[in-house]
């Protein structure tokens, strides 16, 4: 199936490595132009380097922190100027972390919106006048499974990423009339870093081991394991692709069928 995206115009947050480094390789490999970012300068050129030599396509390393103010705007900026316009944007982050609500602070809420909740804001009204442009424009905001089933120990990705799926369902409303589609991307337990991360703050947490909360973890999935960031990627690149133009406002959930609701 062709997806069209040869010759579309990406721009993908938090994308040196992880979910967001896969969804922008899959773009790629399909022809669409991207533009990736990091923190890490050393890291996103490096995955520019590669995605370039494996799909033979432009990718340009945009380093910046989405969670500062004035992030967004030269990102985008830096973004038009190099591919020549926006189709496709994809905003994406790393997640809070783990914890108990009684062990975080002011200054971490805080994070955690300005993170998870604010760098999409700002991401998307940066974007918004070049994506009016587009003919084919799509937003695709990276969330979490756990907006539908909150997940222990995640007490402010439970809260803050549901903001963001709720900004997303309010933004296909308003804007839909203007050509620009808007859904959210839910991935469940998935093989990255981040994953690695929380699986060892729960073996910490219950004394146990690593390899024990995957496997609890596992037994609640009903594929039986956890999701490759191939997975997430294939999906998410057809969410924003125009073989899905008239997929709007859901929230979909790349979980292994771990969600146990009906919606």
């Amino acid at each position: 199936m062709d997806l069209g995206l040869k010759d579309k115009r990406a721009l993908v947050t938090g994308a040196s490595r992880g979910l967001g480094y896969a969804t922008a390789l899959t773009l790629a490999k399909e022809g669409c132009r991207v533009a990736i970012n990091s923190r890490d300068k050393a890291k996103v050129k490096a995955a520019e380097q590669t995605i370039q030599n494996e799909s033979r396509t432009q990718a340009i390393g945009l380093v910046g922190d989405v969670s500062d103010v004035q992030a967004a705007g030269k990102l985008v900026e830096s973004t038009v100027e190099s591919l020549g316009g926006l189709d496709i944007l994809i905003t994406n982050a790393g997640g809070p972390p783990a914890g108990s609500f009684e062990s975080f602070d002011e200054s971490a809420w805080q994070n955690a919106v300005e993170t998870s909740l604010l760098a999409h804001v700002r991401l998307i009204r940066a974007a918004l006048p070049h994506l009016k442009k587009s003919a084919s424009a799509s937003v695709l905001a990276v969330a979490s499974f756990t907006v539908k089933e909150p997940a222990m120990g995640l007490v402010l990705s439970n809260s803050v990423r549901a903001a963001t799926v709720g900004l997303m369902k309010s933004l296909a409303s308003e804007l839909g009339k203007e050509g620009i589609r808007f859904n959210s991307i839910l991935p469940g337990w998935t093989e990255t870093e981040r994953v690695q991360n929380l699986l060892s703050f729960r073996a910490q947490n219950s004394k146990t081991s690593v390899e024990e909360e995957l496997v609890k973890v596992t037994m609640n999935i009903p594929l039986g394991r956890m999701g490759q960031p191939q997975e997430f990627a294939n999906a998410a690149a057809f969410l924003v692709s125009p073989a899905a133009s008239y997929v709007h406002g859901i929230a979909l959930a790349v979980d292994g069928g771990l969600i146990k609701g009906t919606f």
